[in-house]
């Protein structure tokens, strides 16, 4: 993971953020171009404890998605690619012109068999799609489901790290014995601190990934 991370970041960039849509929204029987067409944006969520953000720009990323069937085509204007990862990949340059990007599209979904957990919304069919209509589905027959995940070096990151920086900031460690127990010296901890809040700097773009990179760089 750490080599892959490392093919994913340049210019002093050494972390990378983890997305996912699980189950990736999709109606059931639709074409892949036609299901990412139905989204103007990507309906990943950011695996992290931190508020939702949206990205609308990136510098790199790796996207796979499984699942997904080639059952039928109508127009749509994907429709010209001649493989699905071409399908994936025109999508991903609309929504993130200029980024570098790769794209996979497996046909296996992920298997969701127990002991897998059973989370899942009773209107998905046994494959984890929409049904075209609806009718009721129960969450205990889901099988299966597509899934769009991403590896993705964007500005988001840059609050993410600041946000880091500004907790492990905010409590006076000098007051717990305990925390340098372990041989971590106060000097080492605050350069520590100073590597994250220059790594954070490495994501900035001068408009931010949601506008508040400067509050989050104010400290």
């Amino acid at each position: 993971m750490l080599h892959f991370a490392d093919s994913l970041t340049f210019s002093g960039r050494k972390v990378v953020a983890a997305w996912a849509a699980l189950p990736f929204p999709a109606l059931s029987g639709s074409s892949l171009p036609d299901i990412l067409s139905a989204h103007q944006d990507v309906p990943w969520k950011l695996l992290s404890s931190w508020k939702e953000q949206k990205v609308s720009c990136c510098f790199a990323q790796s996207v796979v998605l499984r699942g997904i069937c080639q059952e039928k085509f109508t127009r749509s204007p994907l429709h010209s690619c001649e493989s699905p990862e071409q399908v994936l990949q025109q999508y991903l340059h609309t929504q993130f012109p200029g980024a570098f990007s790769t794209s996979h599209v497996l046909q296996q979904p992920c298997h969701t068999q127990p002991p897998f957990p059973r989370f899942f919304s009773p209107l998905l069919t046994r494959r984890g799609f929409l049904p075209d209509k609806a009718q009721g589905f129960s969450s205990a027959g889901v099988e299966s489901i597509p899934v769009l995940a991403a590896l993705q070096s964007s500005p988001v990151l840059h609050w993410l790290l600041s946000g880091l920086c500004r907790e492990l900031r905010a409590p006076n460690v000098r007051r717990w014995s305990s925390f340098f127990t372990a041989g971590v010296e106060q000097d080492d901890f605050q350069e520590a601190l100073e590597e994250i809040k220059t790594l954070a700097q490495c994501y900035e773009t001068g408009f931010g990934a949601d506008g508040s990179e400067d509050e989050a760089d104010s400290d």
